[in-house]
């Protein structure tokens, strides 16, 4: 991928809705996902609502590269503004810790409150790669918007009668998640 194009086409974006932007740091992660750390002064007007903002200029500069690199599909491209996304991905795995000790006093299976595709993969990866999780697996359930994650313990049987209900608490911390 070339990433002089990506960074020259998300100026250019930025510069037309007038964000100041100071620098930006292009990433290729073993995922393959390509990851921009922008730093503004403006953050939270680049971000915006929700990260409203951030995911349309995000959706934006993915649709422009993938007509120019004429590629098949959308490049795995995410934005993050002064560290917001990366907060919000310690965030989503910390609650998963929080949730998997919770599975593990009670053997029962928890579901997260319904997530984007982007944090679920975060909570799966986390999960598959952490030591401290490997008793536990996850897996999504649930259509569109309301797709979520289960967690549960890898050698029990599958027991979704005592499943508690699909979303535990609505103040479990992950309704404000922006992707």
């Amino acid at each position: 991928m070339d990433t002089k194009r990506i960074e020259s086409t998300l100026r250019q974006i930025l510069e037309h809705f007038n964000f100041q932007v100071g620098g930006v740091k292009i990433s290729e992660e073993e995922s393959g996902m390509i990851r921009v750390d922008i730093e503004s002064p403006e953050a939270s007007r680049m971000i915006g609502w929700h990260g409203e903002t951030l995911n349309a200029i995000q959706s934006v500069l993915k649709s422009i590269i993938r007509t120019a690199e004429k590629l098949e599909k959308a490049p795995f491209i995410l934005l993050d503004v002064d560290g917001y996304r990366r907060m919000q991905e310690e965030k989503v795995c910390k609650i998963a810790e929080q949730k998997a000790e919770f599975v593990r006093k009670t053997g029962s299976r928890v579901a997260l409150s319904p997530m984007s595709p982007y944090f679920r993969r975060v909570v799966h990866t986390h999960v598959a790669n952490t030591p401290a999780l490997s008793d536990l697996t996850t897996e999504s359930v649930g259509e569109g918007e309301y797709r979520q994650i289960v967690l549960k313990l890898k050698n029990s049987k599958d027991r979704r009668s005592e499943e508690l209900s699909p979303v535990i608490k609505q103040d479990d911390g992950l309704e404000n998640l922006d992707i």
